[in-house]
């Protein structure tokens, strides 16, 4: 079970079952089923417009996003699917701060809801910077199936490192 470096918090259970759909060269059939499609979110201007439309509809009142771009940079293997960054930099006598979305270009091609996962996780990251109860309460009331979500990704992510694109 090598293979499963996505799942490996999951129990023995549900790794068994994952497990069994990769034996049985399944999983990609799983996943379409699931989703039959990618979104058509494909440059930054369009994930700038759909990062904002989500902060706008949950999280108004948090600081503004500079930036929100698909990063090439960013890698799964670093355990990185997104990057929130906050910058503060002194300009002449005064204090300016910065807050990036940087999505992997690994979601250019997936499905909307994993897109909207991962987004929302670093959306989440403007109000609170730790993993903590209020961060994942946080994402589940702006997706409120956030954990079925980052399974489902994960299943995707295994999909992608095993067997490729299914898009």
């Amino acid at each position: 079970m090598s293979t499963l470096k996505y799942l490996t918090a999951y129990s023995p259970d549900v790794k068994n079952k994952v497990q069994s759909l990769i034996d049985q060269d399944r999983l990609g059939e799983f996943l379409l089923g699931k989703y039959p499609k990618p979104h058509q979110i494909n440059n930054d201007g369009a994930l700038r417009d759909y990062a904002m439309s989500i902060k706008n509809r949950y999280i108004k009142k948090s600081a503004p996003l500079s930036k929100v771009i698909y990063d090439k940079k960013i890698h799964v293997i670093n355990n990185a699917l997104g990057l929130h960054s906050f910058v503060s930099r002194v300009q002449g006598g005064k204090l300016k701060s910065k807050n990036e979305l940087r999505i992997s270009d690994v979601f250019k091609k997936a499905p909307e809801a994993f897109l909207n996962m991962i987004v929302v996780h670093e959306l989440a990251h403007l109000k609170e910077k730790e993993h903590n109860k209020a961060f994942y309460q946080l994402c589940e009331h702006m997706q409120p199936d956030y954990h079925q979500m980052e399974f489902e990704m994960r299943l995707y992510l295994t999909q992608l490192e095993l067997n490729g694109a299914i898009y």
